[in-house]
């Protein structure tokens, strides 16, 4: 445990993965394109983070929640300072994130009550339907504003029920075909994983407006899927733990083709 009494101690990659929630193959990620290194080595080369590092870490994982990519908050880091002020700022503004969260679950809350008092005696869903539901709305309504959904609600009518439904299939054959790769640890540099990446990337787009509206509204979907993995893998045909996998390798994959893009002639 990570706690105020840590005087220094240095830390293991296990002990942060574990600490932080994310999982050590990321914690490689960051040091390979040099977001968060750990201070110190063992004499047999083990990785050993100090209480420095763990604040760094805290940073990215912050400004991670608030939407950010991974190369915008290696931007704002190498700006910023690490002192008392520029960890006010980031908690003053996660704080107000989790206020404005909690606003919106608290109106979640009131409409889901409202509905539930207008069921009657008619057939009901099964309780897991029912819980499965209720968390997927939950998830749905507190990742995008109003204003987003609106606007992914009206994209879905202008494709049409034909073209969603032959998206979903697409999807589900590129999350088997990905999901081998994350299994047999395939580069993210593999020419058949840029491939497949581009596909799903492309496939996304489809589903969000041109311009700005559309990079916030896929940055508030990767945010949702990265947030609530747990709840929206329930709903899915494979295991929570492997779509974490899928996507954090979808992030590594998109960050090696951005680390690329300088070097191409």
């Amino acid at each position: 445990m990570i706690g105020k009494d840590d005087a220094g101690r240095r830390w293991s990659i296990g002990e942060v993965a574990q600490a932080s929630g994310v999982t050590v193959r990321t914690l490689y990620h960051y040091d390979e394109i040099g977001l968060l290194s750990a201070s110190e080595r063992t004499a047999s080369g083990h990785r050993r983070y100090t209480r420095r590092d763990v604040r760094r870490l805290y940073r990215v994982r912050a400004l991670r929640a608030l939407g950010l990519s991974l190369e915008e908050i290696a931007g704002v880091l190498a700006n910023s300072t690490d002192d008392l002020a520029a960890m006010r700022d980031l908690l003053t503004a996660q704080l107000r994130e989790l206020e404005a969260h909690a606003a919106r679950i608290q109106r979640l809350t009131h409409r889901l009550g409202g509905l539930l008092e207008q069921i009657g005696s008619g057939s009901m869903p099964d309780s897991g339907q029912f819980m499965m539901t209720l968390e997927m709305i939950s998830v749905f309504e507190t990742s995008f504003t109003t204003e987003q959904r609106e606007q992914l609600a009206r994209r879905r009518a202008e494709l049409g029920q034909e073209a969603v439904e032959a998206a979903k299939t697409e999807w589900a054959g590129l999350v088997e075909e990905l999901l081998r790769h994350v299994q047999d640890d395939t580069s993210v540099d593999d020419p058949r994983v840029r491939v497949l990446v581009g596909r799903w990337d492309a496939l996304a787009n489809r589903f969000h407006a041109n311009g700005r509206d559309g990079e916030q509204t896929r940055a508030a979907a990767r945010g949702m899927w990265r947030e609530n993995s747990e709840e929206i893998g329930r709903s899915l045909p494979w295991p929570a733990a492997r779509m974490r996998d899928l996507v954090d390798y979808l992030e590594r994959a998109r960050q090696a083709g951005r680390d690329d893009r300088p070097f191409r002639k």
